[in-house]
């Protein structure tokens, strides 16, 4: 199984002090994350798209390419880019740009968005919604499978036989389908041979098992086999499971309850934190031991090939999210791998 992490590089205020660091110490922040997370082994670096005031990045292909110029393995993916709101020739010109920096290196995951801010921003209509991303990932897989193309729709000004550069390092560039939760985005996922990755930032990961299903039979019913799933959750992990608690409590609280304001969703408390990290809830929160086991764990559910956790939400001190990335790096993902690699054999 592959392992890594993803972030949407937040600027948030501290809720113990309400200080906000700089922007420029943030990205700062999230490079050395990147290296990091490289020197310790992990395998995947992901990076969101948002276009308001308590996230960074707007466009993650930039950060990414400093982030490639700086580490050797690693691989790095937005996490998501919205596809919706954006020009997939440009979006393809730019992850072809982070391949040839990274030498290979580079994918996106593309999905609808779950924050709508670009849509106003760019132009774009919400009632959209769902047609927009549907023709620019029409798009975006002509252009990766082409170099020369010519295409027309409804939201884009028609190209007409016209080669678009420049071309990445890999024949093909990966291009993974990002969702929450919604049945017809992992329809069509399936529909498209495309890998797909789920957030799990709520409830009971079993809950999604009908998802994983649905996203597998759709696949082969439409003669594609063996395509890859990432489950991305929340969390964080230190060598002492009560310090991992009393550390990202204030601070994921404090993100989730800001979130869930927006969204109408109830308050996180104490009590409701632990229920989440418990062994049956979505939140991975522990020691390398406990962390790994819930890995495995939803392993046994889904039989997915990459999970990514995302650890810095919210204003989480820098210090504390480089000790969690090494944890992860060091100690977790070796546990995860020995398990797997132990049930290979047995069964061989």
């Amino acid at each position: 199984m592959e392992i890594g992490i993803c972030t949407f590089a937040d600027l948030s205020p501290d809720p113990k002090t309400g200080l906000i660091i700089s922007a420029e110490q943030r990205m700062k922040n999230l490079l050395e994350e990147m290296v990091l997370a490289d020197k310790v082994g992990l395998d995947i670096f992901g990076l969101g798209e948002h276009h308001r005031s308590d996230f960074i990045v707007s466009n993650p292909v930039v950060a990414m390419s400093a982030g490639a110029a700086l580490t050797k393995n690693i691989r790095f993916t937005s996490a998501v880019t919205v596809l919706s709101s954006a020009d997939p020739v440009r979006v393809f010109q730019e992850f072809s740009e982070l391949d040839l920096v990274s030498g290979g290196r580079a994918e996106l995951i593309v999905g609808r968005g779950s924050f709508i801010e670009s849509f106003p921003l760019f132009g774009n209509n919400l009632d959209d919604y769902d047609d927009l991303f549907k023709e620019k990932l029409e798009l975006l897989l002509k252009l990766r499978q082409d170099e020369k193309i010519t295409w027309s729709g409804n939201f884009r000004p028609s190209i007409n036989d016209r080669g678009v550069y420049p071309r990445p390092v890999q024949k093909s560039l990966p291009i993974w389908i990002g969702v929450g939760g919604t049945p017809t985005s992992v329809q069509r996922a399936g529909k498209l041979g495309l890998p797909l990755t789920i957030a799990i930032i709520g409830g009971y990961p079993e809950h999604f098992v009908p998802l994983v299903e649905l996203y597998k039979n759709t696949a082969k019913a439409n003669g594609h086999d063996e395509l890859a799933l990432c489950i991305n959750s929340h969390g964080f992990v230190l060598e002492d499971s009560d310090e991992a608690s009393k550390v990202y409590y204030p601070y994921y609280s404090a993100f989730m309850n800001k979130i869930g304001k927006e969204r109408g969703w109830g308050p996180m408390g104490w009590d409701s934190f632990n229920q989440s990290k418990g062994p049956e809830g979505f939140l991975l929160v522990g020691n390398p031991e406990e962390v790994a086991a819930k890995i495995i764990k939803e392993y046994d559910l889904f039989g997915h090939q990459r999970f990514m956790m995302q650890i810095s939400v919210g204003a989480m001190p820098h210090d504390k999210v480089l000790e969690s990335i090494e944890v992860l790096g060091t100690k977790v993902a070796p546990l995860v791998r020995q398990e797997l690699k132990r049930r290979k054999n047995k069964n061989s």
